[in-house]
């Protein structure tokens, strides 16, 4: 879809962020209006995520924050659904893996332990889905291209949520293209995915489950593209950028800040706090956190 140029000065002067997505869910690129640039903040941040030791020491918050919500995703299905050995299970491992990624030395064994709760925790996604359609069968987790309609589904929220905390960084002065945990590559906003990584579970895979276990979604909405490849119909993503945009209306009490935002501002609220840190105005980032 287009976007006039009234529309995009509309959205410039009320600081809101326009991003352009492929139809499969590939960033194209983003207009935002003038941002307020903080030399001084952007210098600090380059400085600090050059020294490894300030750099690990964030990363690991980040993940165990990672690791921790997707337990708590699995928690929550206990306690909807019941007691099921294979997903209790799955939970004591990952609480292992929070208490590893703690104590990682280096940034490789925190990679490993990422990598080690992540094949726990999409190893039983499948229970979490409470459908029988086989349009949303899931074997693992797969990306560029997604192989299934629920890998379709991850990779587009996961989308959305990195340009919504690219945005966030820049809206606070930090430079979202150079990360403490993902390494520098070019054209990609390494820091937003360092801080989208607390947000993965609750705001992309809740928002993927609720639709297919609501049943708002099925399998016309998505369409096969050679052997290999799945991808949402027009009407597939406008269902899931509705529950998407509905879903950032929501209004949660924030853990750390004790005060009630909607869920659309946590990437704002967390690039905030980050930006805190990095000035050292807070001792230690405080992620966010599933309860």
């Amino acid at each position: 879809m287009g976007a006039s140029p009234g529309l995009m000065k509309l959205c410039a002067d009320n600081g809101v962020s326009l991003t352009f997505l492929s139809p499969n869910g590939r960033f194209i690129g983003r207009f935002q209006g003038p941002v307020t640039g903080n030399v001084l903040l952007r210098t600090r941040q380059y400085r600090l995520t050059a020294d490894p030791d300030y750099s690990l020491s964030l990363a690991r918050i980040f993940i165990a924050a990672k690791i921790n919500n997707y337990r708590q995703i699995l928690l929550r299905h206990l306690r909807d659904y019941g007691s099921e050995a294979t997903v209790e299970e799955a939970e004591r491992k990952l609480n292992h893996c929070k208490g590893l990624a703690l104590k990682s030395t280096s940034s490789e064994e925190l990679r490993g332990h990422e990598g080690d709760a992540a094949s726990v925790y999409f190893s039983v996604f499948p229970r979490l889905l409470r459908t029988t359609d086989p349009v949303f069968r899931f074997n693992g987790r797969n990306r560029r291209p997604p192989r299934d309609a629920v890998n379709c589904m991850l990779s587009f929220v996961y989308t959305l949520i990195t340009n919504d905390c690219t945005a966030a960084l820049d809206s606070v002065g930090l430079d979202p293209y150079v990360g403490l945990f993902h390494t520098l590559r070019p054209g990609r906003p390494s820091l937003a995915l360092d801080i989208m990584e607390e947000m993965r579970a609750y705001l992309g895979d809740r928002l993927v489950l609720s639709l297919i276990n609501r049943r708002q979604i099925n399998g016309r909405d998505f369409i096969s593209q050679g052997e290999d490849s799945v991808t949402a119909t027009d009407e597939g993503r406008k269902t899931i950028l509705q529950a998407w945009q509905q879903r950032k209306k929501e209004i949660i009490m924030h853990p750390f800040l004790k005060e009630k935002i909607p869920i659309g501002l946590l990437p704002y609220v967390q690039s905030q706090l980050l930006a805190r840190t990095i000035r050292d105005s807070i001792d230690i980032y405080p992620p966010f956190l599933i309860k």
